[in-house]
């Protein structure tokens, strides 16, 4: 993780500063974030995932920046006055991944049939359902159904003529 300063603008009542916020998990995710501290707050003004971060992901980015953002803003953390909750919650210090990595092959292919059909029943997007499920772009989510439709999980996508 890196934080480092982009820019300050002093005002006649403080300074607002931009830092730019860098994550690499082991998978080979990465996250870039614009984090702007004013007034003793901390707010998160763009952020760039590859691949995409899904909603519950996105949740929890402002966790995995906090500590080292506060600590370049000389400011104190929120994780250091309750560590107990942390511990409650099922969280450690340890190294954590963007999202749980998707199985490949044909466990992968059925879990992606399963996430297409629970979609369609609900009368959901099933690629959305599935791009929000593996965590990959549209174009990859595509692909992956494609696979799961050649594998024979899903049925054909039109008629054949």
């Amino acid at each position: 993780m890196s934080v480092s300063p982009a820019w300050e603008v002093q005002e006649h009542t403080g300074a607002t500063a931009w830092f730019q916020v860098g994550l690499v998990f082991g998978d080979g995710a990465r996250v870039d974030a614009l984090a702007v501290v004013a007034d003793g707050r901390v707010s998160i003004e763009d952020v760039k995932a590859r691949p995409a971060l899904s909603l519950a992901d996105l949740t929890v980015l402002a966790d995995w920046i906090e500590e080292p953002l506060c600590k370049a803003c000389g400011m104190e953390s929120y994780a250091d006055e309750e560590p107990e909750a942390a511990e409650e919650n099922g969280e450690s210090g340890g190294a954590r991944r963007a999202r749980p990595p998707w199985p490949r092959g044909i466990e992968g292919r059925w879990l992606v049939a399963q996430e297409y059909r629970a979609a369609q029943a609900d009368g959901l997007d099933p690629v959305l359902a599935v791009m929000c499920a593996t965590g990959h772009s549209r174009r990859r989510s595509l692909r992956l159904i494609a696979q799961a439709r050649d594998a024979g999980f899903l049925t054909p996508g039109h008629a054949r003529r």
